[in-house]
Formats: structure tokens, sequence, C-alpha cells
């Protein structure tokens, strides 16, 4: 395959019959002819990466540049037109010069991945004659159907996986000029961040292996707004400078683990298959209780149920009406893959307090979403467009954003990004619509000892105070048949990523946060997390999560054929735990050591830290835009704190808050002794409140945000 700019330069160079039959007629001539209406000009828009030719419609064409799929017989009416080869996973163009063109996707059957949806929404009508024609291979699913537009000039086609357009006259290029993103012109977010105009970005490059770029990170705002949340440490963002260890932690099993385990008729109703699995915890501050949704009966052949707790420890299985005794909280007739739940305690409608997204087992399909006042009964179904199994949900607060956060394949298990601001109107994405986001890159190691490529087997999010936590769920091997043939689980960990603008990830630690025991136990394998990340406990955070053992006696039947459920076999939930903001800390030794923000704006008065020093001292300074520390808030003047405390206010004599600085560009220059850092922020008021976001919430929380400071 050659760069498009090389082949598009040639195109433009060389008449357009130069790459047809010898025979076939150019579109001018056949329109004229009446054989078929006048083809558009178009301008492919490409990046540098991007492959793409022009070429006839003839049998034994290849067809896409990045498959070896041939033409087979073409109808007669479209035989020796010029068609677009790009990549199977679709392109841009953009018209340039009206003019009818014709474009080809599979039937809506079971195996296809079509566009018929996407072509619609463009304004395409179906063409009848012929009704289908067999594009190659033998299968139903490689069959296409024919669809036909006039384009005007201006408009703009995104065709995603997999559409061939035909029929135009000519073909121009475009390359993509990725803005700088200092010049961004789009949102301006919370902390001043600024977005640029085309959201979300799709400049992601699928072939390569490098990690995500971030480039808020390469190019922060000027002035940050530390406003909403505990500001951490898990990046440069807020770092101008600092000679203290930047570290990083990990979470500890709970010695108790595991804390729910298959034990009812529903959690074991699939036979060999059973337990429980992907825990999705959040606190209800309506009843006092932590809500856990959990997949009884494990994966594709079980169902969600819902066990309560007052402290997160143990847990109890209501009986609810779905499906008498039991604890099911699911309507019959759905059986979930995969799913997300997410409450949403400012509803203005009680039917919508509770949102859940559903998929089923199998391939690509369209997946449900659903609406609830309780958690327990689910409505307002509505089908969302197609995804791959193990898809999720989660909500940016933020930006007040439902993200689907969708299985792709663009480089192996991949995910793709699709946010809207109404739940259930937002559902309805074409295959064009959602954009490729993460994958699993060069830095996150296979399983030593397999031949295999680590894969990104989920993304969840939640917003924890000032940023977005992800849980990056890494398949690091080996595939389904070994472990089907050994009744092992196959190896998934968790890492944490952050992000600060909701699309681009930060993961300066690669090692597993939560990881596979390896061992013969629960949670030997395929570790898991559930869509909420973390709740708050006191002083720590829960991630739950759940684990599996595998079957080894139960992975050959008694006729010698393969059980390939005893790798799922059984299931358990259990939680890890960490300090409250502990992902990251910056530490200093015997001798002293500091770190300078940037430039800081904040409306609030009072500055509190979370800090680990008993045997040493911290002490804060803030300096202007001139450099100078602007009295009284002097490290002289500053009260030292030598505790270990995850909410500890900071104080100066002389004064008795920061509200004379409100407003005003400063840096916050702390000098810290023996110790580690993890957080700062500063609360509109003396209780210590961030008024940022609690993940899954906690004890003594009444929503999504921290509005009461220390808790009693």
């Amino acid at each position: 395959m050659k760069h498009i700019l090389t082949l598009l330069t040639a195109l433009l160079l060389a008449p357009l019959t130069s790459l047809q039959a010898a025979d076939a007629p150019s579109p001018k001539k056949a329109a004229a002819e009446g054989s078929a209406p006048p083809g558009p000009v178009l301008e492919v828009v490409h990046r540098d990466t991007d492959t793409c030719e022009t070429a006839a419609f003839e049998r034994g064409a290849r067809l896409f540049t990045d498959r070896p799929y041939t033409l087979a017989e073409p109808p007669a009416a479209l035989k020796g037109q010029s068609f677009l080869r790009t990549s199977i996973d679709g392109v841009r163009v953009r018209c340039t010069e009206p003019g009818t063109i014709t474009a080809l996707t599979p039937p809506d059957v079971p195996g296809a991945t079509s566009l018929a949806a996407s072509l619609a929404k463009y304004g395409f009508e179906r063409i009848s004659e012929p009704a289908s024609f067999q594009l190659f291979g033998t299968n139903a699913h490689e069959r296409v159907q024919l669809y036909r537009k006039t384009l005007a000039a201006g408009e703009t086609l995104k065709l995603g996986k997999w559409c061939i357009v035909l029929g135009f006259e000519k073909i121009t290029a475009k390359a993509i000029v990725k803005t700088p993103w200092t010049q961004n012109a789009g949102e301006r977010l919370y902390n001043g961040i600024q977005l640029p105009e085309e959201w979300p970005p799709q400049d992601i490059d699928t072939r390569s292996d490098d990690p995500m770029p971030v480039p808020y990170l390469d190019h922060p705002p000027k002035v940050i707004c530390i406003d909403t949340g505990r500001q951490l440490f898990v990046d440069d963002f807020l770092i101008e400078k600092t000679d203290l260890l930047q570290m990083y932690h990990l979470p500890e099993k709970y010695a108790g683990n595991p804390i729910l385990k298959a034990e009812t008729a529903l959690e074991r109703q699939t036979g060999i298959i059973g337990g429980t699995c992907r825990p999705c915890v959040w606190w209800n501050p309506e009843k006092q209780l932590f809500y856990m949704w959990y997949q009884a009966g494990t994966y594709f052949r079980g169902t969600i149920a819902l066990a309560t707790s007052k402290d997160g420890l143990t847990w109890t299985r209501p009986a609810f009406d779905i499906s008498p005794g039991s604890n099911q909280a699911l309507p019959a007739g759905f059986q979930p893959d995969s799913y997300g739940i997410v409450p949403d305690w400012e509803a203005a409608d009680p039917q919508q307090r509770f949102k859940l997204f559903a998929t089923n087992p199998g391939g690509t399909q369209p997946a449900h979403s659903f609406t609830s006042p309780d958690g327990v009964h689910w409505t307002n179904h509505v089908a969302t467009g197609p995804t791959g199994d193990r898809s999720s949900m989660f909500y940016n607060p933020f930006r007040k954003k439902w993200v689907y956060s969708l299985r792709s394949s663009f480089r192996g298990r991949t995910r793709n990004y699709w946010e809207c601001a109404n739940f259930l109107a937002g559902a309805g994405w074409t295959p064009a619509d959602p954009v490729p986001w993460a994958a699993a890159d060069r830095l996150d190691a296979p399983e030593p000892g397999y031949k295999h490529k680590t894969q990104l087997y989920n993304l969840d999010a939640v917003a924890y105070e000032s940023l977005m936590l992800g849980f990056f769920e890494l398949h690091r091997g080996p595939e389904n048949d070994r472990c089907e043939r050994m009744g092992l689980p196959k190896l998934n960990e968790i890492s944490f990523g952050y992000s600060r603008d909701g699309f681009h990830w930060a993961r300066p630690d690669r090692r597993a946060h939560i990881p596979a025991s390896r061992k013969d136990t629960w949670d030997r394998g395929f570790v898991e997390s559930g869509g909420n990340i973390c709740a708050i406990v006191g002083d720590k955070l829960y991630f739950y999560h759940s684990g599996c053992r595998g079957d080894m006696d139960g992975a050959i039947r008694k006729d010698g054929k393969v059980n390939f459920g005893s790798m799922y076999d059984p299931n358990c939930v259990g939680f890890s735990t960490l300090r409250r903001d502990g992902f990251a800390s910056l530490d200093a030794g015997a001798s002293t050591g500091q770190v300078t923000t940037r430039l800081l704006t904040f409306s609030g008065k009072h500055l509190f830290v979370n800090v680990d020093c008993p045997r040493g001292e911290l002490k804060v300074e803030v300096i202007g835009e001139d450099g100078k520390a602007i009295e009284p808030f002097t490290l002289a003047n500053c009260v030292p704190a030598a505790v270990d405390k995850t909410l500890a206010p900071v104080s100066w004599k002389g004064t008795t808050d920061l509200s004379a600085l409100a407003g005003k560009p400063v840096c916050l220059r702390f000098t810290l002794r023996r110790g580690s850092l993890y957080a700062f922020w500063v609360s509109r008021d003396a209780t210590g409140r961030s008024d940022g976001y609690v993940a899954g919430g906690g004890p003594g929380y009444t929503g999504f945000t921290d509005t009461v400071g220390e808790l009693k």
C-alpha cells in the first residue's frame, strides 16, 4: 500500500479513466448515455497514516486496503464505475461538487457490520433492484445492499465499518491539519482546559502502538482553576517544579475476601457456570445503604441482582418481585453479557433516578438502555446503536455527558467513545458515530510465557474529586481456547488511568493496581470491575472487583469434549482498599523538599491538605505572579503541620483565611520534610468540603459531591 499523499497526488495528475478498465465508460459519459446519473467530486479527509486508492469496480478488484477480499461478479449497472478503496474501518469524505453517489453496505443480519442506519441518517435511499448481491465470499453477511443519494456541495459523510462508495466523478485529497492545542477554541472546562472545537477528537491513530497522547499535560492552561475538588498529584498538571519524589501506590486486597460468592439458586442457575461478578457499588444516601448490583449466574448466562450493605463489608440479598424469592433486579427476558448502572441523584424525573446500560451476549448488535425509580424495576427501554460485548457506560459530571464505552477492534480488543447529554435520546447512535478512543499500548506488558499482545478488555470511569478516574481492564493472555482446555480463567487485571478532559488518559503507573493472584484461590484470574470504580468509607477508598478461580476438574466433559464454561467458574466479589486520595504522593525524606504549583485561581477561603508527616512537617506559602511570597501567607508565618490526616487545615499567623486572594492568580509552594503529600484544596468553609466528586459515595455523603467536609 502506498502513502495516501503519494496515491492521491497521482490520482490528481492522472485522468480518472486510467484507473478503470479500458472499456469502462467514465461516470459523466455513462450519465450522458442514460446508464447512470452524474457523480460528485469528493474530497477525502485524511491523516498522514491513512491510505486509499481509486479503482474500477470489476471482478477480482481488491475491495479494501487492509483486507484481502476481492470483488465477485458486480451488477451490470455498477460494473466499471470508480470506487474508493480504503480501510475497512471507514473513511470521511466531503462533497465539493454535487452529484449522485452509490453506497454499498451489508444488510443487518447476524455477523454483519451494517451501515444501513448511518446511510439512512444521511438521507440515502435503498435501491430495490438488485435487492442485494454477493460482494465477496459466500456468507450472507458478505452480501451488500445498494443505497443512493444526490449529494449537495459541502455535505460530509463519515462512513464507518464497513461501506464502499462508488460512482464519483473525481477524488481530491485534504489532509487533516491538526490545530495546535494552544489554539483550541472549543468548550472551556472547570479546570481551565480549553477543548478543540471538534469534540470528541477524531484523531486517534488506530495503527499506532504508542501511549495515548495527553495534550493538556504538554500544554496546560496558563491559569488552573481549583474550585472543584481535591487536587491530586497523579500527573504533572498542577506542578510547575519540584524536587520531591513522586510515588504511586497500590491498593491492598481485603484479608476477608471474598465478600460475596455464589450461595443462591439465582447465582448458580446455570449449573457449572455460576457465581457473582462485575460488582457496581453506589452509596444510596436516601436509604443510607450501599447498593451492589452484580451479575448473578455469571456473564452471558445469568442476570443482574442487587445486594445491600450498611458498611460495605457485610451484604444481604433482599427479595424483589422480578423473580419472587430472589434478589433479581433485571426484567425477565434480558440476559446481560455486560452492563453499567449509574444513579442520577439530580434527575428531574423520579422515574429516571437510575440509569442502566446492558449488552447482549454475542457479537455486534444493539444493546439496551433503561431507567428506573429504584434500581430494581426498569422502564423506558431503548434499543441502542450497535456495539460489541463487554461494553459499559458512565457519567462525566464535569461536562454533564453520558459516555458509552463501546467495545471495538481497531487493535485487538479496544474501545470506541460515544457521548450524549440525554441518556435515552442519545442511545441511538449509528455505527459511524462513535470514534476510536483507547487501547492497550506497547507499555502494557503481556503475561510472560505467552505469545499474546495485551488488549484493553474494558474501560470504566467515574468522577473522583477533580478528575475522572479510569479502570483499564487489561487482558494479558492467554486466549480463550487455551483457557477453556485447562479450565483456568484468562488473566485480566485492572490498572488506573487519570483524565482531566474526560477523553485523554494519563497512565504513568503501568503496574496492575488490582492484580490477578495467579494462585488456586478465588481471584486466580479474570479480575474485573463494575461501573463506579470505588466508594469512600471514612479515610479509605473501597475498590470492588470480582475474580475467577476456574474449574480444572470441569474442563473436560465425560464425552471428552471441552466445557468452555469451566474457565469462568466460580466467580466471587471482593474489594481492595487505598488511602483516601492515595493514588500518588509527593514524598520527602530527612532533608526538606519543595513543590511549587502552576498559577492557580480559587474562590474558597480555607486551605486543606491530605498529608502523612507525623515525624516531619509541612508548611505552605503563597507566591504572586511576580514570584514573591505574599504577606502574610509566607513560610515564616505558616503554622507547621505534623500530622497523618486525610483532611488537615493549613493556617498562617496574622490572618484567618485566604479570602483576600480569591480570584487572583497565585502559586502555592509546599515545603515538606519526612512525609508524603497526597492532595490539597481550597474549601469554601472551615468544614473542609471539597465540592469535588466522590465516585460511588459513602456513609456521610448526600450525593455526587463532597458538601460535608470532615465526616463525624
